[in-house]
């Protein structure tokens, strides 16, 4: 398909298309009911096939997952320490 120009240009239309409306559909679904983070990422995800554009930012958008994740398991093993705490000193 990338070897005839034609339908080369045709496919990455058709992809900007359907990766641009998820895009768009995931950030609506920020603001109203709905999985808006993964609409985002699965747009980034459908345009990184073709364009470099998108796979910057779904690096970006990797780092900043990990980074929160991270976080998350990081707030949940302190909040699990003070209960344990908690815990032992209402024992004795």
């Amino acid at each position: 398909m990338h070897a005839h120009p034609v339908l080369h240009l045709t496919w990455r239309s058709v992809v900007a298309v359907v990766g641009s409306s998820v895009l768009i559909a995931g950030i609506i679904m920020c603001v109203t009911p709905g999985p808006g983070i993964g609409g985002i990422l699965m747009g980034l995800v459908i345009l990184s096939t073709e364009f470099s554009w998108a796979r910057g930012l779904l690096r970006r958008a990797r780092v900043w997952a990990r980074r929160g994740r991270d976080k998350a398991i990081e707030a949940d093993q302190k909040r699990r320490a003070k209960r344990a705490l908690r815990k032992k000193a209402h024992r004795s």
